[in-house]
């Protein structure tokens, strides 16, 4: 890995707070889904499940930024694909009829947004250009 300058602990920092961003929105999707169940309103394991799925994977994501930070190549591609591959997942999940209401769709779909900025963070310069390919 290249040297760290502040441009590149900053933009580490942001794909922190982007996936912080996901994790707080999958907690309160998870949070709203118990509150819908205890006023009696249908709610699928479905819904359950991957609301408790998404949010455990935030701090395995924050986990890699860490390491990626300080300088695990590994750990940096694995950010990259997982930022990328899981909010197309989830939207294209919830594009599926009949399979969760709109309204969680909807707020899956916000905290998908978060991954999303990381994504685009984790290809932009200076993250982009912070890890060298070996030959």
């Amino acid at each position: 890995m290249t040297n760290h300058t502040g441009t590149t602990e900053e933009a580490f920092e942001t794909v922190k707070k982007c996936v912080k961003l996901f994790g707080a929105v999958s907690g309160i999707v998870l949070a709203t889904t118990a509150v819908v169940a205890a006023l009696g309103h249908d709610v699928t394991a479905f819904m359950w499940i991957r609301g408790g799925v998404l949010l455990a994977m935030a701090p395995v994501i924050l986990r890699l930024v860490a390491a990626a930070a300080q300088g695990s190549r590994s750990s940096f591609e694995r950010v990259r694909i997982l930022t990328t591959v899981l909010p197309v997942a989830i939207i294209v999940v919830d594009l599926i009829p009949g399979l969760c209401p709109g309204w969680y769709a909807a707020m899956q779909a916000i905290g998908a947004l978060g991954l999303l900025g990381a994504a685009v963070i984790t290809r932009r310069a200076p993250l982009s250009g912070a890890f060298t390919k070996s030959a």
